[in-house]
């Protein structure tokens, strides 16, 4: 934060600060924007961000140049992203080399460069502005869209564009009781994974009695399921949209007091997070008498172990106390009695997100965006067989097929799409008969799956479900505190069950077994985690019954993965003999002359895969 900042004491400071702030904003410089998010970091950006600092420096254009890392811009795998504004030039790829030819050619001279443009693998067309690549022009980013705009770290860039005027407009023309019939009436449900209508909660909080008048207010932030990250880019690109989101509804519940319960996993969250709670401090938005409004609320930030028990609301709250990370009976709700036995109110990073944009925009405004049950945009992390991966943010109602085909770009190498799996490891499966199923609670629900946090993955023909369904249930079990039977020795039982099956000892029953199993584990678990465990084998019998058949039936896995139920050869008419397949054997199973046919000595074969993973002619036969 700026030195010359001062302390602000009241709505006219923040505003007079903000347009101190635009005024300061230069319309005639270049803007160029980086992407920090975690997985651009891996791929090097910040050595791209520090390439362009040295140019901008060495051709002395800072006064015709800004620069700045902001977070996520969520195409991850087409990292280190650059952005050359006003035109929104977006090159892919980036690296410190090509960083001189940007500034000389793009910067000064408004040229583009045609190799770091991103290219359509569809169309095969190369697309210069950011806007126009499929993966974001489907996209509707309300709540992510900023990301790509500010730099996590600088206060001035959130209050530049709009940030704190709805905690202002709360703080001085709102009731509390106004506040929350606001967020009830925009039709916000929890992005957490439970759904629960937003502005519900908040009233049984605020409403809930309490001896001394305490009320915890929490950010969950355990963001734990296998390749979702929307919440770790959302606290890492824009700490300041959720904490202006906490004190907003801290105001309208009454609570003085907040945390936010980061995985250990997120060491950048973590970072910048803390980095703007010091500068809302200082800037007295945080804390004693904020805006000199007399309302008192400040955040601790409580880091987790990285269980994925913990996500849960009362294993959240558990490890909270310093005790163990395991759920409690919920016979009294924890919005009446949670955090060291008071009125607590959960709500996950992305919930809190959203409530400055209610506020600021209005309700009315919020709820045409959307379903009628399911309001809103959400967050998804798409990945899996798909070409263009990443988080993708999009309105409630949009069909699979949309978000698949249209950001997605489709399925590589030309394979068929097979199914989508939403909602996390204890989501369900999709099929490709239901594509143009509406993304939203209800309808995920109804078909055997659910919304969750927010993780997609999709799988092509090469996928077993059955294997799948082994995956996420050998996860589940791990992950399982083990306090409540059904799930301890529920989970336990189904994945030998599954185990057997892909192994080739599946026999008559099995299938039935594993439906009665789940049935029990959901209707008897003692939290949500056990109640939805079942998911990824309920819905893969639902809609891959012949898969479980031929794995049990026939001793056959379609898909070919499954090991124990597998053999390679080669096919006579197709193979060349040119032996790659020979050398990629770790076995030494595959012999044959030079252009001759080559065969396969099954008793060494390892069914590892690598010779049809190398066989440039499709020649390896899987049976």
């Amino acid at each position: 934060m700026e030195k010359n900042v001062k302390k602000l004491q009241s709505a006219t400071d923040l505003q007079k600060l903000r347009d101190k702030l635009i005024g300061k904003e230069d319309a005639q410089k270049v803007l160029i924007t980086v992407c920090g998010g975690t997985g651009c970091r891996a791929y090097g950006c910040v050595k791209v961000a520090n390439a362009l600092k040295k140019e901008i420096k060495k051709q002395d254009l800072k006064d015709k140049v800004r620069l700045k890392l902001t977070g996520c811009h969520g195409f991850c795998e087409r990292g280190p992203l650059v952005v050359v504004h006003p035109d929104k030039i977006m090159y892919e790829r980036v690296t410190p080399e090509d960083v001189p030819e940007i500034i000389a050619e793009t910067v000064l001279e408004n040229r583009i460069i045609e190799r770091l443009l991103y290219t359509d693998p569809v169309t095969e067309e190369k697309i210069k502005h950011e806007h126009e690549v499929p993966f974001y022009a489907k996209q509707e980013r309300l709540v992510f869209g900023s990301n790509g705009l500010i730099e996590p770290t600088s206060i001035e860039d959130y209050i530049a564009i709009g940030g704190y005027s709805a905690l202002s407009k709360t703080l001085f023309e709102m009731k509390p009781e106004e506040v929350i019939e606001d967020i009830k009436k925009s039709g916000l449900r929890g992005r957490g994974g439970g759904g629960f209508p937003t502005g519900r909660k908040w009233e049984s909080c605020r409403n809930a009695p309490s001896t001394n008048g305490t009320r915890y207010i929490i950010c969950n932030a355990d963001e734990g399921d296998p390749g979702a990250y929307m919440d770790r880019s959302l606290l890492e690109g824009n700490p300041h949209s959720v904490i202006e989101g906490m004190i907003i509804g801290a105001f309208a519940i009454g609570s003085h007091e907040g945390y936010v319960y980061v995985r250990h996993e997120y060491p950048l969250a973590v970072e910048n997070l803390e980095i703007a709670l010091k500068q809302v401090r200082k800037c007295g938005l945080l804390g004693k008498n904020i805006l000199g409004s007399g309302f008192d609320f400040d955040i601790k930030v409580s880091r987790g172990g990285g269980a994925f028990v913990c996500g849960e609301s009362t294993a959240l709250m558990a490890s909270l106390e310093g005790e163990i990370g395991e759920p409690r009976p919920k016979h009294i709700h924890t919005v009446v009695s949670g955090l060291y036995g008071k009125p607590t109110n959960l709500n996950n990073v992305e919930t809190w997100a959203n409530i400055p944009l209610i506020i600021d925009r209005g309700a009315d405004w919020y709820s045409r965006i959307g379903t009628e049950g399911s309001k809103g945009t959400k967050i998804f992390s798409l990945v899996g067989k798909i070409n263009n991966t990443g988080l993708v943010e999009v309105p409630m109602g949009i069909t699979l097929k949309e978000i698949i085909y249209g950001i997605g770009g489709g399925i590589p190498g030309g394979k068929k799409f097979k199914a989508v799996q939403t909602g996390g490891p204890s989501g369900g499966c999709i099929p490709e008969s239901l594509i143009d199923l509406e993304v939203d609670f209800d309808k995920l629900k109804e078909a055997g799956s659910m919304m969750g946090s927010g993780g997609m993955i999709v799988m092509d023909e090469t996928t077993c479900m059955v294997d799948l369904a082994k995956y996420f249930t050998k996860f589940l079990t791990e992950e399982s505190c083990g306090k409540c039977v059904p799930c301890r020795e529920g989970l336990d039982r189904t994945l030998d069950i599954l185990t057997d099956i892909t192994e080739g000892r599946g026999k008559e029953g099995d299938v039935e077994l594993l439906e009665e199993l789940g049935g029990v584990i959901k209707d008897a678990a003692l939290c949500a985690l056990g109640g939805t465990a079942p998911n990824p084998v309920l819905s893969t019998i639902r809609y891959f019954r012949d898969e479980y058949e031929a794995h049990i039936k026939e001793k056959r896995c379609p898909a070919g993965v499954c090991k124990a139920l597998i053999t390679f050869s080669i096919d006579e008419e197709k193979c060349t003999g040119c032996g790659r397949c020979a050398k990629v054997c770790p076995q030494g199973a595959i012999a044959g002359e030079k252009k001759k046919l080559h065969s396969i000595d099954q008793e060494k074969c390892i069914r590892c895969g690598l010779c049809r993973d190398n066989c440039k002619f499709d020649a390896i036969v899987v049976s």
